[in-house]
């Protein structure tokens, strides 16, 4: 891996200086860059010389001053410029030993990077931590850091995650309360292992570190088709169980420091609760709270609209089996509005299985079989079904493949967590 330059920022100094796009950054000041957490660190200073390879291969070196805190504007392929750290674990859980072979080599990395989780909110077991990852963490206070816990029962985690090294998680959460590193942390939970009463005392060890808790997020798990290992699914009445343990847990410590996931009460067939109860939103990217904001977001906006669309408008919104109720419900109020016309199809998961209901999987296969007879020449899907910065789906297909095989036009919103790209396509 190398600090390879995939953009430039508009009147930034990389484009004053005329760097492409495919060029990699070398060095800064003679030092060379392991990952972007030391990029932020070097740059910060008024006089500044790097290195640039170009994308023909030949090497510059710019000398420049800039304000103390001014960017560079470079935009990197990965956050990671070295090595990515790789997972040490065996998770029986794990949703990357549940993937069919062929898709891209990049679906079947399983990293386990503390600067991944500080940079980009990535789960990481501190498993693998070395005297150098914990110096660099508390020198350079790397935090909040996000950790996948799952229990604080040492023999149950080094038996979930299959490694010995598992079980000193309350040692390594010792450490980050030492050095005052905020933490984030979740629990996959699996039926039969950390729910139940396991859960109750993960909860009950994991507020001792209140003064570096921010938040813990308890998501089911997730079981494809492929999956070769028996493990049960989260029932209605697990799940029921599970809403009451973090409620009762909540009340008993006064504060909202842990949430379920959406998932939970679409399992158990209970209404959402209110924003209160997501603790500010801290693990909307783990699906705590993602649907609450959206329907906030949508009723909000309903109550501005005009009475009618300039011109007539129809559009179809292809959804996840999660998030097909609230999309109903947009519907059912947008339709009430002259001109607009807008259908909902949830797109069930045939690729990965009947389990697996979020809008990050769904491939391009999918929506193409199951819109080609039933979706108009308009269509809205969310960005998170494609892969980040591009417009590759997880089955290699791409959105120009989608709209030729469907007739469509494919229109991307970005925003998950708002509908104001829907409201702006209808009412312009």
């Amino acid at each position: 891996m190398s600090a390879k330059i995939t953009g430039v920022i508009k009147n930034s100094i990389a484009e004053e200086l005329e760097i492409k796009a495919g060029s990699v950054l070398l060095s800064i000041n003679g030092n060379k860059l392991r990952d972007y957490i030391d990029y932020q660190y070097m740059i910060t200073t008024e006089e500044l010389e790097f290195e640039i390879q170009t994308p023909e291969g030949e090497q510059e070196v710019f000398e420049i001053e800039k304000d103390f805190d001014e960017d560079l504007g470079l935009v990197f392929e990965s956050a990671i410029f070295d090595k990515i750290k790789p997972c040490a674990n065996n998770c029986l859980f794990c949703f990357v030993d549940q993937q069919p072979k062929g898709l891209r080599d990049s679906l079947y990395i399983k990293d386990d990077d503390y600067r991944l989780s500080y940079l980009q909110g990535t789960y990481v077991t501190l498993t693998n931590l070395t005297k150098k990852d914990k110096e660099r963490i508390s020198s350079m206070y790397l935090g909040p850091l996000y950790v996948s816990v799952h229990t604080t029962n040492p023999e149950l985690r080094s038996k979930m995650l299959r490694n010995k090294n598992a079980a000193n998680i309350l040692k390594e959460l010792d450490f980050l309360k030492e050095n005052d590193i905020p933490i984030h942390t979740q629990v996959v939970l699996c039926p039969g292992y950390n729910d139940g009463e396991e859960l109750e005392r993960t909860l009950e060890d994991l507020w001792k570190y209140k003064k570096i808790l921010g938040s813990i997020a308890i998501v089911p798990v997730g079981i494809t088709k492929y999956r070769k290992e028996k493990i049960s699914p989260v029932t209605k009445e697990i799940a029921l169980k599970t809403i009451d343990i973090v409620e009762v847990f909540n009340k008993k410590i006064k504060k909202n420091i842990a949430s379920v996931s959406d998932e939970f009460f679409l399992i158990a067939n209970k209404q959402l609760p209110d924003r209160k109860y997501y603790n500010g939103f801290s693990q909307l990217e783990d699906g705590v709270g993602s649907l609450r904001c959206l329907i906030d977001d949508f009723n909000k906006r309903i109550k501005k609209v005009p009475k009618a669309a300039k011109t007539k408008k129809e559009y179809t919104v292809a959804c996840s089996i999660s998030a097909q109720n609230a999309f109903f419900m947009f519907a059912e109020e947008l339709n009430k509005i002259q001109n607009v016309n807008l259908t909902v199809v949830p797109i069930r998961n045939e690729f990965w299985g009947k389990d697996v209901n979020v809008a990050g999987l769904i491939t391009a296969d999918d929506l193409i079989n199951q819109l080609k007879n039933n979706c108009f020449k308009d269509v809205i899907i969310p960005s998170v079904v494609l892969r980040p910065y591009t417009t590759e789906f997880l089955d290699g297909k791409n959105v120009r493949d989608v709209e030729n095989q469907l007739g469509v036009k494919l229109h991307i919103t970005k925003d998950i967590y708002s509908t104001k790209e829907l409201f702006e396509l209808i009412f312009n």
